[in-house]
Formats: structure tokens, C-alpha cells, sequence
């Protein structure tokens, strides 16, 4: 008959199993509701062990949400190859599964959780932004953007941000839509851009070559057509086409 025995951790192995768990406990339920009893509980340790490995709840707080971070900026890497439009859609699919699975625990990474206002929080939410950035600028094939182009895909990462964080709210909204809309609004903010400045109007000229016309930008401007106003004959008032039809 043989006994189980517990395998003794390595000081760094129990950091990052204690993060693991506190960030699983983060993710379904608020930080500030989460315990440093439940995190013990949950580990298999007892309390004055963690207070071993990390000073307080904000540390530990701190380190998941470090892991947090590097893994939600993972999900804007893509390889560069295929139509714009089907990219950001893969992109999204992964941001809002990240989302999804982190509930709590992205709501409280984007507000600061129970460290509003702390500069580490703050630096680990800016560069979860940043990071989101440059990969966007990567998929546009541009190293040095224009004010206009950097505008435009700053306010798109902000908008997809704020965008989850209304949908953990209810999710009234179903997710692949949401996801298709967001690629759309980062066509719709590069378009009026283009309409104000003739670089930003020979970016979307490319991007738009490349997309075929089932793809998510072609089927915005399928969307869009149907809802400009047909011209009356000998000048009568424009109508809307009949949407019943659709």
C-alpha cells in the first residue's frame, strides 16, 4: 500500500502556483471581495505561508495581475498574413474570450481594482494598451505613424476596451456581434480619418484592396449601402431602401 505525499514546492514554484490561484479566484469575483484565507485555502497552505512568499494581498494582488496583463496583451499578436479585416477579427475572438473567461478580474485590471490610482497598476494597464498598439501598427505595415493613424488606432484600442467592459455589464449584446461591430468601428474611424487627411486616405486604399468582398470591411460596406437614401425621380424626396427586404 502506498501513502500520498505532499511534494515539498520550490520558493519560486509557490509564487507562481499562489499567483495561479489568486488569479483564478480574481477572475470570477472582485479582488476586494477575495481573501487572503481563501487564497491560502484554495493553495492548500496556510495563511502566514503566504504572507511568506508575498508581503500582503496588494503584492500578491500586484503578481496576478502582472500575469494578467502579459497574457491579455498576448491576444493582439497575429501573424501578419491574410486580409486586415479577418485578422482583427481573430484578434477580437481572442480579447473577448480573455474577457469572458476573467470577468472580475479584467474589470478590475482596466479600473485598478483595489489599487485605483497605484503607479504600478497603472503602468501594467498602459502598457497592456500600448502593447495592443504597436501590434495594430504592425498589422498596417507602419513603424513611425502619423498623428492622424496613431489617433485612430489609440482611440480603437480605447473603444474595444471600453466596449468589453460595458458588455460584463448584462452581456445584452451577443459576443460575435460585438466582435464583428469593433472590426467595423476600426474601418469606420479610419474612414472618416481618410476623409480629413490624404495619408490616412492611402492607408484604408490598401487596406481595402486586399479585402474581399465576404470579408468584414466588405460587408460593412454592404451595410452601409443599404442604408443610403435612394434618389426619388424628378426630385421628389430621397426614401430609404424598404429594410424588410433584408
Amino acid at each position: 500500500m502506498t501513502t500520498g505525499v505532499r511534494r515539498r514546492m520550490g520558493v519560486e514554484e509557490r509564487k507562481q502556483q499562489l499567483i495561479g490561484v489568486a488569479l483564478e479566484l480574481f477572475s470570477h469575483r472582485s479582488p476586494d471581495e477575495v481573501s487572503i484565507d481563501e487564497i491560502a485555502a484554495a493553495a492548500g497552505i496556510s495563511r502566514p505561508l503566504v504572507y511568506h512568499y508575498f508581503p500582503g494581498k496588494q503584492s500578491l494582488y500586484e503578481a496576478a495581475l502582472r500575469r494578467a496583463a502579459d497574457e491579455l496583451a498576448a491576444r493582439f499578436v497575429e501573424p501578419p498574413q491574410g486580409p486586415l479585416g479577418a485578422r482583427l477579427l481573430r484578434v477580437m475572438g481572442r480579447f473577448f474570450d480573455f474577457v469572458d473567461d476573467h470577468g472580475p478580474g479584467f474589470a478590475a485590471l482596466m479600473r485598478g481594482g483595489p489599487a485605483v490610482g497605484s503607479s504600478t497598476t497603472n503602468a501594467m494597464i498602459d502598457e497592456v494598451r500600448h502593447a495592443a498598439y504597436l501590434q495594430i501598427l504592425a498589422h498596417l505595415g507602419v513603424e513611425k505613424p502619423s498623428a492622424r493613424l496613431e489617433l485612430v488606432v489609440r482611440s480603437w484600442v480605447s473603444l474595444a476596451e471600453s466596449t468589453a467592459l460595458i458588455w460584463l455589464d448584462g452581456r445584452r449584446i451577443p459576443r460575435a456581434e460585438l466582435e464583428l461591430q469593433l472590426v467595423h468601428d476600426f474601418a469606420a474611424l479610419a474612414a472618416v480619418s481618410a476623409a480629413y487627411d490624404p495619408d490616412m486616405a492611402a492607408i484604408l486604399v490598401g487596406i481595402l484592396a486586399d479585402e474581399p468582398a465576404d470579408g468584414p470591411f466588405g460587408e460593412l460596406v454592404g451595410r452601409l449601402v443599404a442604408l443610403v437614401p435612394t434618389v426619388a425621380p424628378e426630385g421628389g424626396a430621397p426614401s430609404l431602401p424598404d429594410q424588410r427586404s433584408r
